[in-house]
């Protein structure tokens, strides 16, 4: 699961559920507990593109030209393919 967030390169996201699917809480519960500085954990929003971690995590995201449609990451244009997640 880590890797997997891992690969989210800058500029995208992924939601907690592209991370783990068979268990998008457990994912988020993961990375709040994982205490590694390199983990992007900024990119992983949740599925509706809304911030689990408000306003960091949103200049973050900003600050790496991810979309936003309002207050919420703009997933379809943001969200990383799923096969840079499996490689």
């Amino acid at each position: 699961m880590l890797d997997r967030a891992r690969r989210i390169p800058e500029g995208f996201v992924a939601s907690y559920g592209d991370v783990w699917p068979p268990a998008p809480r457990l994912a988020g519960r993961v990375l709040r507990l994982a205490g590694d500085a390199q983990l992007p954990w900024w990119r992983v929003v949740r599925a509706d593109g809304s911030l689990a971690k408000g306003a960091g995590q949103r200049a973050r995201l900003a600050a790496e030209g991810v979309p936003f449609r309002g207050v919420r990451v703009d997933m379809g244009r943001a969200r990383v393919p799923p096969e840079v997640l499996d490689a």
